[in-house]
């Protein structure tokens, strides 16, 4: 299986459409918020991602919401 982890922000619209998207596909993730986790702020910040949601599926990063990279890399 697959480690899935959303990178997500409480005012982030394509956020709240990742973890759906996730969720309707029965893929387990882990959420970390960059607004409420500074750690996940500068994990980000480290690999110069500036955007949210950055879903990381194993090593692959997909910035924004990318149902068709996302099903590429999921299924």
């Amino acid at each position: 299986m697959k480690k899935v982890v959303v990178f997500t922000s409480n005012t982030c619209p394509h956020c709240n459409t990742a973890k759906e998207y996730l969720s309707e596909k029965n893929i387990e993730f882990e959420e970390r918020n960059v607004q409420t986790d500074p750690q996940a702020r500068k994990e980000l910040m480290k690999r110069k991602i500036m955007g949210v949601p950055a879903i990381f599926v194993d090593e692959e990063v997909v910035v924004g919401f990318d149902k068709n990279k996302l099903d590429e890399l999921l299924l």
